[in-house]
């Protein structure tokens, strides 16, 4: 009888682990799996090369995106070069919907998330190794599930700074130099078919 208890306790002690490790899966997968789409934007998309854009989202945010030159000038969106550094702002976003952060191309219509995007996710985003001075994409989440993965976190009022480096003008199925392409923002793999994150700044790469 005294020989099965300790078999009797290890089996309690998986049981509670297999229950743990399951809660906490579901408390990651549940929110994916039952997020409801906010609505749209709002945003008219800018035909000029406006370095600022606001608009007011169905869920009632006004969202503003901005970007100049990592020395504080007007950025030239109409003339980007590789390499160059831009710092890219947003406030009002909703920070419990994770964003992406990229070049991306303008999708026809507002149904649909801008893509595909230059710079794929950020290089070392998922190890927590990735250097925020030569970030081509950000990842930005408040998420607790996966904060410690992304590049940055909002701010007070749904804000974020970000400053990217200016990837080359194609790549990941894109090219930028035919393609019309922008300045994006866009709901994380938590909530991808949410477009009420969608924030766009048109872009041209110099020839």
């Amino acid at each position: 009888m005294s020989s099965r208890r300790p078999l009797r306790i290890v089996l309690i002690a998986l049981l509670v682990l297999a229950v743990i490790v399951l809660a906490g899966v579901l408390a990651v997968l549940l929110p994916i799996l039952t997020h409801q789409s906010a609505g749209g934007s709002g945003q008219r998309v800018p035909q000029d090369f406006a370095a600022e854009s606001s608009a007011e989202g169905a869920d009632g945010r006004t969202r503003t995106l901005s970007v100049e030159t990592a020395d504080g000038q007007p950025a030239e969106l109409d003339a980007l070069n590789p390499g160059e550094r831009l710092v890219v702002r947003g406030e009002g976003f909703d920070s419990g919907i994770g964003i992406y952060l990229a070049i991306c191309g303008i999708p026809a219509s507002p149904e649909e998330k801008p893509g595909p995007c230059l710079g794929g996710i950020p290089e070392g985003a998922m190890t927590g190794e990735a250097d925020e001075s030569l970030l081509a994409s950000a990842w930005i989440t408040n998420d607790w599930a996966w904060r410690n993965f992304a590049t940055h976190g909002f701010g007070e009022n749904g804000s974020f700074e970000v400053e990217l480096t200016v990837p080359e003008a194609s790549g990941d199925g894109i090219d930028c130099r035919v393609d019309r392409c922008a300045i994006a923002t866009r709901a994380d793999h938590t909530a991808s078919g949410d477009r009420v994150q969608d924030m766009l700044l048109p872009v041209a790469f110099r020839d």
